[in-house]
């Protein structure tokens, strides 16, 4: 099977589990004998090789004048927009990065009438702008490629999927790693949905990584249940983060990874935090991560007055996140809406054992860790509490969580995306 996939990311330059979940799913379809072109919009020169043919969508020469940009331009709206839209990360965050690059001299692109667009390949205030003209890009790529079958990765690439489609005639599938709802609740982007409705709507089929994520794309977005099928995240690619690391404080270590957003439920953590410190002082809460709800948790922690066992480390790079994650005694995700959560996974792995929210597609996978809704601060202190005072509890989830997670194969999901491909192309 020879593929042409669509993907805004790729490791190590990356900012949460899209590009970790592309590499783990091409590098396991490579290894069962499939050709993957993967595209992605910018190449940086160090990415890490899994196998699959890299092209960088930023060498890709487009020829407006061609007969069929002018037969599809309709499927195109573009539209200069001056956006400040970052998906994961909130306005704070938005500025540094904006004031980064514009020091670091990143981020021009040329002209819409030239025919060759240099992306940023990140998320900055011309993304949607990006967005257009990746699709723009996708065209021209099918036209010059041969493959048999389109997919592409999240709402980002959905447009240059279609456009593949257009020009080429062959079958579409789209990857479903997060949805709108997922980001930002109820207060939807609506330039965002109407771009994730638009791809499901023109796709052949839909894959998404939990039942978690595929009942809101047939309930929020209106689609047919046949055409939407659930195909789970692997996990061996993950690295074991097992270090040799000795603690310098006697106090149990319990620990919130990821981005400090409305998604993540960073709020629930502090006030679950809040209730253990009441019966046990022999534990510290690290929340490790940056964005839009950061110093509302720190303004959050001093009103507890936790502040003496609450540690805020901001944003960490992976060697930081392994040495975290082997300071550490517990993991806690307590995401209020979480498609898949790879980090579950990685922290089982470095020999933690997790709690994690029901909410979330990682919990219909996983039979060893402690699950609790949300909103449930008290069920999410109860375990923290348990974990931390009973050995023999937390060593039963940590050995029985790595032997599980051992056997979340990618090789399993790029076996079963194959066979959906196999069955779309009968």
């Amino acid at each position: 099977m020879k593929v042409l996939m669509f993907g805004w990311e790729y490791p190590p330059h990356i900012t949460g589990g899209l590009g970790t979940a592309c590499f783990g799913l091409t590098k396991a379809m490579v290894k069962q004998g499939d050709e993957v072109i993967f595209i992605v919009p910018k190449m940086y020169g160090d990415e890490l090789f899994g196998g699959a043919r890299l092209v960088n969508a930023s060498d890709i020469v487009v020829n407006l004048s061609e007969d069929f940009y002018k037969q599809y331009w309709h499927n195109l709206s573009y539209v200069e927009i001056n956006s400040t839209l970052i998906p994961y990360i909130g306005l704070e965050d938005y500025f540094n990065v904006i004031n980064q690059r514009s020091l670091n001299g990143e981020g021009r692109i040329t002209n819409f009438s030239e025919k060759k667009y240099e992306f940023s390949g990140k998320y900055g205030k011309t993304l949607l702008q990006e967005v257009e003209r990746y699709a723009l890009v996708g065209a021209q790529i099918a036209k010059n490629y041969q493959y048999d079958i389109i997919h592409a990765h999240d709402w980002l690439t959905y447009k240059a999927g279609v456009m593949a489609k257009k020009v080429s005639g062959k079958k579409l599938v789209i990857h479903v790693h997060a949805t709108e709802f997922d980001r930002s609740g109820d207060n939807i982007n609506q330039q965002v949905y109407d771009i994730e409705r638009y791809g499901m709507d023109e796709a052949d089929h839909i894959v998404c990584v939990s039942n978690f994520t595929r009942n809101i794309v047939i309930n929020r977005y209106n689609q047919n249940p046949d055409k939407v099928s659930t195909i789970y995240n692997g996990a061996n690619s993950l690295l074991s983060y097992d270090l040799p690391i000795e603690k310098t404080i006697k106090e149990k270590v319990v620990t919130f990874l990821g981005r400090i957003t409305f998604q993540k439920g960073p709020d629930y953590f502090v006030e679950a935090a809040h209730k253990v410190l009441k019966y046990e002082n022999n534990v510290r809460f690290v929340m490790a991560g940056s964005g839009d709800m950061l110093n509302r948790m720190i303004a959050l922690v001093a009103k507890k007055r936790i502040s003496k066992n609450f540690h805020f480390t901001g944003f960490l790079n992976s060697d930081e996140v392994k040495k975290l994650y082997a300071l550490s005694d517990i993991y806690v995700m307590p995401s209020v809406s979480e498609p898949f959560g790879i980090s579950p996974l990685e922290a089982i792995g470095s020999n933690l054992p997790v709690i994690i929210s029901k909410q979330s597609g990682v919990s219909e996978v996983l039979k060893y860790a402690i699950k609790v809704d949300f909103w449930d601060i008290d069920a999410m202190a109860n375990a923290i509490y348990c974990l931390i005072n009973y050995d023999a509890l937390s060593k039963m989830f940590i050995s029985n969580g790595k032997t599980e997670v051992e056997n979340i194969k990618w090789e399993t999901s790029a076996k079963e995306l194959r066979n959906l491909y196999y069955t779309l192309l009968k």
